[in-house]
């Protein structure tokens, strides 16, 4: 009896009843003409600026799944410099930071361009720059040999781990791709957003690579879900919704990967999934516009490059309370700098001091 998906003697014929997706499908396609029609209505700066603010969220999340923490600043700073974008001084960039920002902008900006295995091994390349994944080295931009035993998804202390998932062996890797690439670039009579589903779990169960699958499939789907929007530009982070839905992407991942070839529920799965993922692009845009309001009354004062970098750190979601220890260490001046920007903005109504007093006075953006 198979255990796994793979062992089925029909694989990798895919089914899933069309009855059972085409609500949530077309909901799905709704949705996301509805944003789009939302973002054009918008200015091109606002837009942008909504744009930038996806583009960073989607690449620190589709790391933070695989429990590989990114700096925002410096995946929003790879983002505006490689989108020749005007913001301002931006931080430096580690080059981990600039290969995975350099991954899921080929993915969305060339979306047309065809998925081949040399483009799947320049991804790879780019996700470990060192050729290593932590302290581990890895076999980088080649399939993987298996050499160390089977690939295998697992959980629990070592000598004590639990089995969740065993990829087909490496041997039959090479054909393995041959038959996703060609079914990929294919023309099939399937709408896109079910392609984006069915690549994705058709990758993360082969598990080509010896490390970053999980990134690579996400990327993979972004691409789908970029040539279904026919736009380089997304507003809405599929991964950040699987990233804060993790526990239950895992566990649908697992039967899914332990049942047979009918893949209805996870394909019901990836639609609300999806379809979550849109709704919250709501509160994003939300945020763009309140940035937006805020600046125009602004436009005509003059405000220092340190107040500016400060209050858009604020505006994009500052976590805590603003001191003027913090104001200090954001904008890289002393502490006398910071309480004279600080107190320049409260004269001219951009600050309030927010209750409280001594050492844990602290400040709030005035909308």
């Amino acid at each position: 009896m198979a255990t796994y998906i793979w062992q089925q003697s029909d694989w990798p014929d895919w089914t899933f009843d069309l009855t059972r997706l085409a609500t949530p499908l077309a909901s799905v396609r709704h949705a996301q003409g509805r944003l789009l029609g939302r973002m054009e209505s918008l200015g091109f700066k606002s837009r942008d600026e909504a744009w930038l603010q996806t583009l960073t969220e989607d690449v620190v999340k589709t790391s933070e799944i695989e429990g590989d923490p990114l700096d925002s600043e410096q995946v929003r700073s790879s983002i505006v410099r490689r989108l020749g974008m005007d913001v301002g001084a931006l931080p430096p960039v580690d080059r981990h930071v600039e290969g995975i920002v350099e991954v899921m902008l080929d993915a969305t900006q060339n979306y047309a361009k065809a998925l081949t295995v040399e483009r799947l091994f320049s991804w790879h390349g780019a996700l470990f720059p060192t050729g290593r994944s932590g302290l581990v080295q890895i076999r980088v931009a080649v399939w993987r040999d298996d050499a160390d035993g089977p690939m295998q998804v697992l959980s629990g202390p070592v000598g004590r781990e639990k089995v969740h998932y065993t990829a087909p062996p490496a041997e039959g890797i090479e054909l393995e791709m041959e038959r996703f690439l060609a079914w990929f670039e294919q023309p099939v009579d399937l709408d896109p957003v079910l392609m984006a589903g069915l690549a994705h779990l058709w990758l993360v169960s082969l598990h080509p690579f010896d490390d970053g699958n999980g990134r690579i499939a996400r990327a993979v789907g972004d691409l789908v879900l970029a040539r279904s929007e026919h736009s380089p530009q997304r507003f809405y982070s599929l991964s950040a919704q699987i990233q804060q839905e993790r526990a239950d992407y895992y566990a649908i991942l697992e039967r899914t990967q332990k049942g047979g070839l009918d893949v209805t529920e996870w394909l019901l799965w990836f639609l609300n999934c999806l379809q979550r993922a849109i709704s919250r692009a709501e509160d994003t845009l939300s945020a763009v516009l309140v940035k937006a309001r805020f600046w125009e009354r602004f436009a005509n004062t003059s405000i220092n490059q340190r107040q500016i970098k400060v209050l858009n750190r604020i505006l994009d979601g500052f976590e805590g309370n603003l001191t003027t220890s913090k104001w200090a260490k954001i904008a890289k001046c002393s502490q006398d700098s910071a309480y004279r920007d600080i107190m320049a903005l409260i004269e001219l109504g951009a600050l309030i001091k927010a209750e409280g007093g001594g050492r844990s006075t602290s400040y709030d953006v005035q909308f």
